[in-house]
């Protein structure tokens, strides 16, 4: 019994994290918005057919693959998978070789520099040392910035600003690289571990429905849950406390594995006498 196809929206999403085999494909035809190949030349017969889809035709903004492609043009285009027996192909993956090249070269855990270019809510955009001229190949999620807690990524960056950070993966179909500022950061956590148990005094940095953040040491935060505050119904956090202030806390568990710090109420600290 053969094993049953896979959601082909997980599969590309899998396939997405490691550049598959160049093959060198001819145009056949068009199937709606995809494109219809044959794995070599199209006179050489009995060739294997793939597809590209339009979103795997080109990194330009498309709204047919006619625009890009026409019938009998060979081109190169890299495997992205098998699905229902069909071999899936991207060509925005092989249409800038220099780029391939340069995006090949950067493992997982090399070592890169750059500048800012732009700083979103959503992340941070890096021109790297060496990308082709006209793109901007790196990118940082907001978490991959840095071990502390920020309420925006500016906090941590700014543009025009030089970084060196690690490379996480590579993307040749996205022509961008997800890089790491934080993994070449020492975890605060790793020296906070042995801490368990201590009572310390920390500053209130965010206040949520659920209980309050607390900076115990730096770079180091944790949550304190309402419940650890008082014990009165209806009370909210933000009824005990404000942001800044100065409160004691003991900590009850350091995660280092989850990075997460659980706190609970220093000795005579709760039932609301939290200040």
């Amino acid at each position: 019994m053969s094993e049953p196809d896979s959601d082909p929206r997980l599969q590309s999403l899998l396939n997405k994290l490691h550049p598959g085999p160049v093959r060198r494909v001819t145009v056949t035809g068009f199937d709606r918005s995809d494109v219809l190949v044959v794995l070599g030349a199209s006179s050489e017969g009995n060739n294997e057919a793939g597809r590209i889809s339009r979103e795997e035709a080109s990194m330009r903004r498309i709204d047919h693959p006619s625009e890009v492609f026409e019938i009998g043009q060979e081109l190169d285009a890299e495997e992205i998978g098998r699905w229902r027996g069909e071999l899936h192909l991207s060509a925005r993956a092989c249409e800038n070789p220099e780029l391939r090249t340069f995006l090949l070269a950067l493992q997982p855990g090399k070592i890169v520099s750059g500048t800012v270019s732009g700083v979103h809510n959503f992340g941070v955009f890096v021109h790297l040392d060496g990308e082709p001229d006209g793109l901007c190949t790196g990118f940082i999620r907001v978490p991959e910035l840095t071990w502390s807690w920020i309420s925006h990524p500016s906090e941590a960056v700014e543009a025009g600003q030089r970084i060196t950070a690690e490379v996480l993966i590579a993307e040749t179909r996205q022509g961008q690289v997800a890089i790491s500022m934080k993994a070449l950061q020492k975890d605060p956590l790793i020296e906070f571990s042995d801490q368990s148990g201590q009572v310390l005094r920390g500053t209130v940095t965010k206040i949520v429905p659920f209980g309050v953040f607390v900076r115990v040491a730096p770079d180091v935060e944790g949550l304190l849950h309402l419940s650890e505050m008082t014990s009165q119904p209806a009370v909210t956090p933000d009824q005990l406390v404000r942001e800044g202030d100065q409160i004691t806390v003991r900590v009850a568990e350091v995660d280092v594995q989850r990075h997460r710090v659980r706190l609970c109420a220093a000795e005579g600290q709760a039932n609301g006498d939290s200040q």
